[in-house]
Order: C-alpha cells, then sequence, then structure tokens
C-alpha cells in the first residue's frame, strides 16, 4: 500500500468527495448528524420549451466575448458602489464581497461554495481526523457527560480518567445542563495548552480534579467488533484516519482469532457521508490487489485520472475472506467509491438500499487569509465506467430495515438527485424513490448486518453471495 496522498499541485489543497451534509435525524441512533430537510422530487413534468422564449435568445449558450465579460464586472462594481453609498445603513464591504463569492459558486452545484477561514479550518481538522484535545470519548446520559471510554496514550488516559467517570466542571465552570456539543468544544483547544477536569468517579465521595494537557487527537475512523469469527468493521468516514484504521481493524481481528483468518468481513459503510478522495482508494486498495479501484474526468486533462489498487501484504493476507459491504441511503461519495469498487470487481457482495449518489469531486483551493473556495472539478467513474451520479450504488441484495412507527415516512430520501443544481451526466439512470438512512442502535434488531452475518456462516443462501469473478468486467 502506498500512502501518497492524492492532492492537486499548487493551489488545490485537497480532493474530496464529500457526501451528504444532511440526513433526517434518526440516523443520530448511529452517529450524530445534523438534522435537515430535503427538497421533494418534481411530480410534474417540466412544461415544454416556448419557441418565443427560444427565439427571444437566439445567442444562448454562444460563448460570451471579453467586453460582455467585463460590462458584466461593471455592473457588479455599480450596484456595489451604489449598495456603499446609498443602503439605509453603512454596510460590511467585506461581507457584502464573500456574499457575492458564496452566491457565485453556490450557484453552479449545490457542493461549490466559498469558505470563511473559520469554515476552512474546520474542513481541515474533518478531514485530518486530527485536533488539539483530551483523548475522551463522551456520551450525554441524563442530562450529564459521561466518560464512555479514554483513547489510549492520550492525555486523559494518562491522567487516569476512566470510563463511566461523570465530568461535571471544566476549568472549574459547572457544566451540568450543558450541551454535548458544547463541552466537547470546550474540551478542544490549541496543543500544548492547558485545562483542569474535574470528574466524580462511582465509589469515591470527593470529586477529582485533573489537569491535563491538550494534545494531537486521532478520531477513530474505524471500529472493530466481532460476531463470533466473522469482523464487523464501521467505517464513520473518510478521514486521514480511515485507511489506517481498517488496517488496524484487520490486523486486531486476526489478533482476537490467535492468528487465523476471519471467516468473513463486513465492512459498514451505512450512512458514512465520504471524505478523502484518496482514502477511498487506499481503503478500497485494502480489499483489491489489481484494477482500477476509480477513474475521475473533469473538464481539463488535470483532473482526469485513474487510480489503480496493486497488490500488497495486506491484501494478501484477506484474499481469501469473504467480503460483504452494507449501505444505505446514507452511505455517499467517498462511501460509493469504494461500495462501487469492491462491486465492480466481484470482490464484494453489496447489501442494503441504494446509496445516495453523489458521482462528483470537489477540490478545496486555499485563497490564503480569506478562507477557501470548494469547486467541483471532476465527476468520478467505477471501474466498470459507471457514473452514478444521482442515480447511487444498487446492492446486489436489497434488504431494509423494520422502521419503527415513528420514522416511517420520514427515514427515507431521494439523495443527490433532489438537491437543486445538480449537475447530472450519470450513465444509469437517476433515482427516483427514497431510501433508507435508519440503523437499529440494537445489533441484534439490524436486518442488514444480521443478514450479512447469516449470509456468511451459511445459514442463508443468495446467488449474490459469494460473487462470481469475472475479471473481464472491471477494468
Amino acid at each position: 500500500m502506498r500512502l501518497t496522498p492524492l492532492r492537486l499541485a499548487a493551489s488545490a489543497a485537497v480532493v474530496l468527495a464529500f457526501g451528504l451534509a444532511f440526513v433526517p435525524s434518526i440516523i443520530a441512533q448511529q452517529q450524530p448528524a445534523a438534522p435537515a430537510t430535503e427538497p421533494a422530487p418534481a411530480t410534474e413534468p417540466a412544461p415544454a420549451a416556448d419557441p418565443a422564449a427560444s427565439a427571444a435568445a437566439p445567442d444562448k449558450g454562444k460563448p460570451r466575448t471579453t467586453d460582455e465579460i467585463y460590462s458584466d464586472l461593471t455592473l457588479f462594481g455599480e450596484v456595489f458602489d451604489r449598495i456603499r453609498a446609498e443602503y439605509v445603513e453603512a454596510p460590511d464591504e467585506k461581507k457584502l464581497i464573500h456574499a457575492a463569492l458564496q452566491g457565485m459558486l453556490t450557484s453552479l452545484d449545490p457542493h461549490s461554495s466559498y469558505m470563511e477561514p473559520t469554515d476552512y479550518a474546520d474542513v481541515q481538522e474533518d478531514t485530518s481526523g486530527q485536533f488539539g484535545g483530551l483523548g475522551i470519548e463522551v456520551q450525554m446520559e441524563d442530562g450529564v457527560i459521561k466518560v464512555v471510554s479514554p483513547i489510549d496514550d492520550t492525555p486523559a488516559a494518562k491522567a487516569g480518567i476512566l470510563s463511566n467517570d461523570f465530568i461535571i466542571k471544566l476549568d472549574g465552570v459547572d457544566i451540568q445542563g450543558m450541551a454535548l456539543d458544547d463541552a466537547v468544544a470546550k474540551m478542544r483547544g490549541p496543543i500544548g495548552s492547558k485545562i483542569k477536569v474535574t470528574v466524580v468517579r462511582d465509589g469515591v465521595t470527593d470529586p477529582i480534579e485533573f489537569e491535563l494537557t491538550r494534545d494531537v487527537i486521532a478520531t477513530r475512523a474505524a471500529r472493530l467488533t466481532m460476531e463470533g469469527d466473522i469482523a464487523v468493521i464501521r467505517l464513520a468516514r473518510f478521514s486521514e484516519q480511515a485507511f489506517v484504521g481498517i488496517q488496524k481493524s484487520i490486523d486486531d481481528a486476526f489478533k482476537q482469532l490467535d492468528g487465523k483468518a476471519p471467516k468473513g468481513i463486513i465492512l459498514d459503510l451505512r450512512n458514512n457521508p465520504g471524505g478523502l478522495v484518496d482514502q477511498a482508494v487506499f481503503v478500497s486498495d485494502a480489499f483489491l490487489k489489481q484494477g482500477a479501484v476509480v477513474l475521475t474526468r473533469g473538464r481539463v486533462d488535470s483532473e482526469s485520472s485513474r487510480y489503480d489498487a496493486k497488490p500488497d501484504e495486506l491484501d494478501a493476507k484477506i484474499a481469501d475472506v469473504p467480503l460483504v459491504v452494507l449501505i444505505n441511503g446514507g452511505s455517499a461519495s467517498a462511501a460509493e467509491i469504494v461500495a462501487g469498487a469492491l462491486q465492480d470487481h466481484r470482490r464484494a457482495t453489496v447489501i442494503g438500499t441504494r446509496s445516495f449518489g453523489k458521482g462528483s469531486v470537489q477540490s478545496i483551493i486555499p485563497l490564503g487569509a480569506d478562507g477557501a473556495m470548494r469547486l467541483t472539478t471532476a465527476r468520478y467513474y467505477t471501474p466498470n465506467n459507471r457514473s452514478i451520479q444521482a442515480a447511487g450504488i444498487q446492492p446486489d441484495i436489497l434488504i431494509t430495515e423494520d422502521v419503527p412507527a415513528e420514522f416511517k415516512g420520514k427515514d427515507e430520501i431521494l439523495g443527490e438527485v433532489a438537491l437543486p443544481g445538480q449537475i447530472g451526466g450519470g450513465t444509469e439512470q437517476q433515482a427516483t424513490v427514497g431510501s433508507s438512512v435508519y440503523v437499529p442502535a440494537d445489533k441484534e434488531k439490524d436486518n442488514q448486518l444480521q443478514y450479512a452475518i447469516k449470509l456468511i456462516n451459511g445459514v442463508e443462501t443468495n446467488a449474490a453471495y459469494p460473487p462470481k469473478t469475472d475479471t473481464a468486467n472491471a477494468g
């Protein structure tokens, strides 16, 4: 495995296959996500073109001249000056210009945008999978923040904070009733800075105070659980920690089985919103020894590439281990790259419901002290030359979940096809019905996971498992 980042040269900082930034709040049972409302699909056909209107605009689509372009820029300047001079209150000129940049970029497609410096910093932290913090996994329980687990080799673990401790104060400030996100934000901060954490521990009479020094914390992108001798790897997102997490999970599975290979591997990509293209390539390569992983095609040659899998020790180690990939309506972008590659190469059987359908790639281009811009620069294609834009990856075996009554009708999203301004251009039929994002918190009630386990154990059978190898079918 060659861990060479797929970075754009010069000004473009990082190549992303970012997916949904919004899904219904019901998936919070599996991982936190901000709820939002997705636009409903059009239910009526678009009206026929008006011949009179066409005649009135004969130059539509014709390249504009330099003079025409500069005329529009002059118009922009005139409007800007008029606002500065006559608006009822003195405007913030910088804010006006940034709003214009945002409007220009968001008019292109749903995934292009302008990022203020703080937003850009958040994206850098998100994609790196690292931040300055304490190394504590926490959850809210009865209005109190409870330590789920300190992460190994982090300030929290070294200081002696334990699972089931309750955090009551940060820097002497009582945090009872504080939102979980706000408490987490207070625990994060510049590397090397100090913070006092006060905890209450079962069996200890008095609160315990720790003074911790923040350090670099790598978020856990992958999590391993064992179902008997079957390894279940949940990959939450494609940060820079994704491949490392997959590799560690596979190694840990072998250790737990005393050096023996797992009977099967289940790669859970449900509600994975995407992330870095290079990590999608590396994760796919972990299970493939050769052939294309993904192809990107942009308007300029520099945005068109083919990324291939290479033989290495990891894929050789698990070459004979059956693989199942779980997807659903919340599996987007980089998650779809992996599912598509493993499906096309007949390396994995894909189970679940249709994925989100985001088939475009964004480049984040730094703008110095003014933040950055996210710009759609290419479409991506699976090894079999499929563009799943607005269509998604169809599972080899469709398995649905039993959705509780309170979530029925709220658990499905149309995905990319429903986004205003989506770029189209896919090779597959666009989605017309929703796909569920619901995943039960109780694994025993998780139909998709349980079916995958039964399939690997031979309790269930299906013609799609194991997949029939067709080397001529995958570039």
